[in-house]
């Protein structure tokens, strides 16, 4: 008879059960700054956060890197890496009509096309020659915008600060297929120069699926397209524009509005059209970018949109703060403004009511009673004593990083080694 220990299996050669890899269990940490103009990128910025909070939590935090932007400077790059799609390139042209490739972007989906205006109209792109205010056109921009159109997008994202331009969109308009024409039917010149001859819009050539999308346009600022706050008097002056021209531009930009308010704009039919050009004169936000919202608004049912908002839109903002334990953001000097629609704004209203918001900066101007009173726990500024702007913005992501470390030690109670935070 076999004894009965024969047929046991060896408890060596049993298979052994793979031990479950242990869920984080830190808090959770979204990085979301915008850049640090003249240093570091929006992401580049977010990694820096994320390597100070990573220093102090280690592995177990749950950390989350989400550039950002309001629209203005560095937006492309900012939803690029949130999309994490690459920049693509066109053959457009500079607000003076010289040739240059431009960068513009698609979401990962293939349906949301992402221009930065300046790509075809910015100040830095002419700052070669002698700024020419009533030449000075959107046209460049307009060329990006037919590429996304003929790629097959179905809404383009516009983002359109330093602007070169004061067209009213005309430019951008052209590009796409459409004509203004004066009294007599023959083509207006091109740029501001222009707009006070325009007595009539063609709309007979342009791009087939140009009013068939979906236009959000990011605007930055609330001055009105026309008098003493619009786009010519304010910032007609930093494009090249002396007083007489100054009063051109605004003019012109006025006629061009009446004109499109008798034209009927998006849907055909005109109405009362002084209350029409009444309304596009006092908007908020039209006097962005040389006027570059009217046209687009008039003739393409284009809306204008806060431009930390529209960015927020396309990234999921709300969706990715909703679980946040902690929330670090930043920017280059964090002051009034920033609480006014900028990115560190917009990061505070939405980020939930029990998280540590904490901005890291280059600048803080703010008290710590204002930092209180908006809802941020607290500001921290990266320089480590008194400094040159130069030294800053060299060392910027180490002292992101140093910064956002010295933040998050605060925020855990390293008394106890716990993996918790507190707020």
């Amino acid at each position: 008879m076999s004894s009965p220990h024969a047929t046991q299996p060896s408890s060596h050669n049993a298979p052994s059960s793979p031990r479950p890899t242990p869920e984080p269990s830190g808090p959770r940490i979204i990085a979301v700054p915008d850049s640090f103009k003249g240093s570091v990128s929006a992401a580049e910025a977010a990694a820096a956060l994320a390597r100070g909070a990573r220093a102090v939590f280690g592995a177990g935090a749950r950390i989350r890197e989400l550039p950002f932007a309001d629209g203005g400077e560095g937006t492309l790059d900012a939803l690029l890496a949130a999309w994490g799609t690459p920049a693509l390139t066109v053959a457009a042209s500079d607000a003076l009509g010289r040739p240059r490739e431009a960068r513009y972007g698609i979401s990962s989906d293939g349906r949301t096309g992402l221009i930065e205006a300046a790509e075809g109209n910015g100040l830095p792109h002419v700052a070669d020659v002698p700024l020419q205010p009533l030449r000075a056109d959107s046209h460049g921009v307009g060329l990006i915008a037919r590429r996304l159109l003929d790629d097959g997008v179905g809404e383009v994202l516009l983002c359109i600060g330093g602007s070169a331009s004061t067209d009213g969109g005309t430019g951008l308009l052209r590009a796409l297929g459409a004509r203004f024409t004066d009294d007599a039917g023959a083509e207006v010149p091109p740029g501001g120069a222009g707009l006070a001859r325009i007595a009539a819009v063609d709309l007979e050539g342009l791009h087939p699926r140009a009013r068939g999308v979906r236009w959000r346009i990011a605007v930055d600022v609330e001055n009105p397209l026309c008098g003493e706050r619009g786009a010519a008097a304010v910032f007609g002056p930093q494009k090249g524009a002396g007083p007489g021209e100054v009063e051109a531009l605004d003019a012109g930009l006025a006629r061009f509005a009446r004109v499109l308010a008798r034209h009927g704009g998006h849907d055909g039919h005109a109405g009362d059209a002084e209350v029409e050009a009444s309304g596009f004169l006092e908007a908020p936000g039209f006097g962005a970018a040389g006027g570059l919202p009217l046209a687009l608004v008039a003739l393409l049912g284009a809306e204008t949109v806060p431009g930390a908002e529209l960015v927020g839109d396309a990234v999921g903002l709300r969706g990715a703060l909703a679980t946040a334990d902690i929330v670090l953001t930043g920017e280059g000097s964090f002051d009034e403004q920033s609480l006014g629609g900028k990115v560190v704004d917009a990061v505070r209203r939405h980020a939930p009511e029990a998280a540590s918001v904490v901005v890291i900066a280059g600048t803080v101007r703010l008290s710590a009673a204002a930092c209180r009173r908006a809802g941020i726990t607290a500001a921290l500024s990266i320089a480590r004593g008194p400094a040159e702007l130069a030294a800053l913005q060299a060392d910027a992501a180490e002292l992101i990083e140093d910064a956002a470390a010295q933040a998050c030690a605060l925020l855990a109670p390293a008394r106890t080694g716990a993996p918790g935070y507190f707020r």
